[in-house]
């Protein structure tokens, strides 16, 4: 008898980093969804974590279960960071989401990105920005417009990385 995978969303602990760490590298590395160019070192993941912990943000993981007793798998992360540094945006966060390769189109990002809002909410925040590369993350705007975002802007030719340019996508929702 085999039993549905058990999806759940959660706080990331740290020893969700290393997996949080690769999915993040293979964007990195592979694609143009995120504009960084290196993949972040574990010690800069465990950095991000404390400091989003210590600043009362949200940090989540998805894992799945396949019911085989093994350890779930971390099928994806999302936080919400600051949008800006300066003290007049401390009510607004921006939001990063990645699923690891292979685990989308499952529901996973929805049930990620929606616990995350909730989560951010409960956290202070009031609204929340997505800024996506529209070169090669539609299913990312689609999945932020399910979820109460819409399009505020276009920001044109701003990231050069895997020798083009790329446009990315604002996107706002309202948690107040």
């Amino acid at each position: 008898m085999t039993h549905a995978p058990t999806v759940t969303v959660r706080r990331a602990t740290r020893e969700d980093l290393p997996a949080i760490a690769e999915i993040a590298a293979h964007y990195v590395l592979h694609t143009v969804t995120t504009f960084q160019t290196e993949p972040l070192t574990l010690a800069g993941w465990e950095e991000r974590w404390e400091s989003l912990r210590a600043a009362g943000r949200p940090f989540l993981v998805v894992t799945v279960a396949d019911g085989s007793g093994l350890p779930d798998d971390v099928a994806g992360f999302a936080y919400v960071g600051a949008w800006r540094e300066r003290p007049a945006y401390a009510a607004t966060g921006e939001d990063t989401i990645y699923l690891a390769p292979g685990s989308e189109g499952r529901g996973l990002g929805r049930a990620l990105l929606s616990r995350l809002l909730d989560e951010a909410r409960e956290a202070g925040v009031r609204e929340v920005v997505a800024v996506v590369s529209d070169a090669e993350s539609p299913a990312s705007v689609v999945l932020h417009e399910k979820l109460g975002f819409r399009q505020v802007g276009r920001l044109e030719r701003v990231g050069f990385k895997h020798g083009r340019w790329l446009d990315t996508v604002l996107l706002q929702r309202s948690l107040g």
